[in-house]
């Protein structure tokens, strides 16, 4: 049977505390990584958004200058 001490508590105590600030550094990457995906998806919504607003307000005045056209020939 191993021997268990208080050197070998300690060494595995700090290994857990290694595997744990490894494991809350990892979380941290996943975490930032997920911000920036949620920041362009809302940039892209946004975008969308804006683009659709163009498109309605070129496709109006295009119905007008055809209302026009049909009206005056």
């Amino acid at each position: 049977m191993a021997k268990v001490d208080l050197e070998f508590l300690a060494r595995q105590m700090e290994r857990v505390i290694n595997d744990v600030a490894g494991l809350k550094d990892d979380v941290m990457v996943v975490l930032a990584r997920l911000d920036r995906i949620d920041a362009t998806t809302h940039s892209l919504v946004t975008e969308v958004r804006v683009m659709h607003s163009r498109h309605d307000r070129l496709s109006r005045r295009v119905d007008r200058v055809e209302e026009r056209e049909h009206q005056g020939g």
